[in-house]
């Protein structure tokens, strides 16, 4: 578990900003008249979890590196 923590936490900070930055940005300035799609929400927030989660594992994996060269 202690390896997948870059992973994880990068998917929870990407998934949860998506939605915060949509709520605060978008749904806000959106007429109650007009209809969203909120399957499209979800899933789009899903993959900027992914790439987030990319992102982590990708900076976890760095720091790794270097503490095993010192």
């Amino acid at each position: 578990m202690k390896n997948k923590t870059g992973t994880i936490s990068g998917f929870v900070f990407g998934l949860a900003g998506f939605l915060l930055m949509f709520k605060f940005v978008f749904l806000d300035n959106i007429p109650p008249e007009d209809e969203l799609a909120p399957g499209i929400v979800v899933f789009i927030s899903i993959l900027n979890g992914t790439l987030f989660a990319f992102i982590g594992n990708l900076i976890q994996n760095y720091f790794a590196i270097q503490k095993n060269h010192k």
